[in-house]
């Protein structure tokens, strides 16, 4: 099943290392992250758990929840959350899915459908292609969606940028230019039209060309 933004995120129950979960239950009202890994003990995703700890306070300030998920069991999970903690400093706090039968990758469309059903015998070259970052409204529909190659790291700054700019389109009707960054103008959405958007913006807008206006960014 192919994944796109606007699509409901498929429902799912699973183990975790926090217990186990009702997915569209789990997330209620919040946005989410949701990270996928292709194995345990793999270093560049080591750092990126790592990385997404450190950063807990931005995304609760968000009302965002992070979860993780990797091809392998909650008990391979464990024990590579020691090392992720040691590494990064921060703890884990979080959870982790736990999908030894390649079911959850596979509905998500991160595996193909002839990729057996065990997490055994496979190579992080295996599951190359669980790699992907969905970002989940609380209405549990998908709202962006980016996949990395295991060599690059993900950029969960850039991740909380895309989640503060989709949350403004949900809250204010805005969209936001390129290379935007929390506090710069943004973009009145086409679908505004100008004389509600009078209505909003008292002092006007900037309309460098004619389809383009121009406004600070609404708090």
């Amino acid at each position: 099943m192919t994944l796109r933004i606007n699509d409901e995120v498929p429902n799912f129950s699973a183990e975790t290392t926090l217990g186990n979960i009702n997915f569209h239950d789990w997330i209620g009202n919040s946005w989410v992250v949701l990270f996928s890994h292709p194995k345990d003990f793999t270093p560049v995703c080591t750092t990126e758990l790592g990385s997404v700890a450190t950063l807990k306070t931005e995304f609760k300030k968000r009302n965002t929840k992070i979860i993780g998920i990797s091809v392998d069991g909650v008990t391979d999970h464990k024990s590579w959350t020691k090392d992720i903690e040691s590494f990064s400093g921060s703890t884990i706090d979080y959870p982790l899915i736990g999908d030894p039968n390649l079911e959850i990758v596979k509905l998500f469309d991160m595996l193909p459908a002839d990729s057996g059903d065990t997490c055994e015998g496979r190579t992080p070259a295996d599951n190359a292609t669980a790699r992907s970052v969905f970002l989940i409204g609380p209405d549990k529909k998908i709202k962006a969606t980016l996949t990395y190659p295991m060599s690059t790291g993900r950029n969960f700054i850039e991740i909380l940028r895309i989640l503060d700019s989709i949350k403004l389109t949900a809250d204010e009707q805005v969209a936001t230019p390129a290379n935007w960054k929390d506090g710069e103008d943004v973009i009145i959405l086409p679908t505004v039209s100008d004389e509600d958007a009078k209505n909003k913006y008292e002092n006007g807008w900037n309309s460098p060309l004619p389809y383009i206006r121009l406004v600070k960014q609404p708090r």
